[in-house]
């Protein structure tokens, strides 16, 4: 289903009618051009590509001046920028697809050029968000997997250590799958039935029941669900 790309500015409460004090997630979301669209018959699927923010364009080669050192954005991308009639290539893209589990069975049509607003959400419905958790390196099986740990008695030397992680003679291996220490967060996370409790179509900001995935001024993705 059609959806937007925003940034988490944090979380603040709100108050609803019966005078209940709900937390939400504050997501940022300016008008998202469509920069492709792809049909049933090109790509099997209907699907439309937008695009969120802008990257920082490599200034013209003149005599005598230099383009600063940092990211510039590539021909490449400023050339499917320019054939979707913007000015500077978008900092993030993404695809959503129209046509999974649509609501009356009708696909939605939409050409380049045109622009995704928050006021496609209202308040009540349920939407499916993505966002990229914190990333907190690596760590060990108390952090990473909630183990209890050894006992912090006398004489103990494994508070935190896993303990044995193989069997015995019989498998002789380490089980696929074992909990160990490792990479923690940095991972895609999908929260679904999310509830949107407003929409701030003047100050493009779009207010969400709970959590979400994702540290302050991450990019996520939110999704009508079906």
């Amino acid at each position: 289903m059609i959806g937007i790309i925003g940034k988490k500015l944090g979380m603040t409460q709100l108050f609803n009618e019966q005078g209940q004090q709900v937390p939400c997630t504050v997501v940022e979301a300016t008008p998202n051009p469509v920069t492709k669209v792809m049909t049933v018959d090109a790509a099997g699927f209907a699907s439309v590509e937008l695009g969120y923010g802008a990257q920082r364009t490599a200034r013209p080669n003149k005599k005598g001046e230099r383009t600063p050192k940092g990211a510039r954005a590539t021909k490449a991308e400023l050339g499917h920028a320019q054939k979707a009639g913007l000015e500077a290539a978008p900092a993030v893209l993404k695809s959503f697809r129209l046509d999974d589990a649509p609501a009356n069975g009708e696909v939605p049509a939409y050409t380049v050029g045109d622009v995704i607003k928050v006021d496609i959400f209202t308040p009540g419905e349920r939407v499916k968000v993505t966002g990229t958790s914190k990333g907190r390196g690596f760590q060990g099986v108390v952090k990473r997997h909630g183990f209890g740990g050894g006992p912090n008695t006398h004489g103990n030397t494994k508070h935190r250590k896993p303990g044995s992680i193989g069997a015995g003679t019989d498998p002789s291996r380490v089980i696929k799958g074992k909990k160990m220490p490792g990479q923690y967060g940095n991972k895609q996370h999908t929260a679904l039935s999310i509830r949107v409790e407003k929409v701030d179509a003047e100050r493009n900001l779009i207010y969400l029941r709970g959590s979400v995935a994702g540290p302050t001024n991450g990019i996520v993705f939110v999704r009508k669900q079906g």
